[in-house]
């Protein structure tokens, strides 16, 4: 639980750095990702994984989008993948 809240908390730290009227929606949108798998089984660990990963990669794509460096997304990166 305390790392998908912290997954969830860089991936709105990451949104502060959008251009601002794009961050309410990229907002929105990961509220109700995370929203949407909160019942995932705790204990199973390669699912968790699958979505924190995917999580990440969707964060690159977005900051790609809007030219933010991917370095911003590196604390994010540590806690999903390693």
């Amino acid at each position: 639980m305390q790392k998908a809240l912290g997954v969830y908390g860089q991936v709105l730290r990451l949104v502060r750095r959008l251009p601002k009227d794009s961050r309410p929606y990229y907002a929105k949108y990961a509220r109700e990702n995370f929203v949407n798998y909160r019942d995932v089984d705790a204990s199973d660990t390669q699912f968790l994984d699958e979505l924190f990963l995917r999580a990440y990669n969707h964060s690159l794509w977005v900051l790609n989008k809007y030219s933010v460096d991917e370095s911003a997304a590196t604390k994010l990166k540590e806690i999903c993948c390693g």
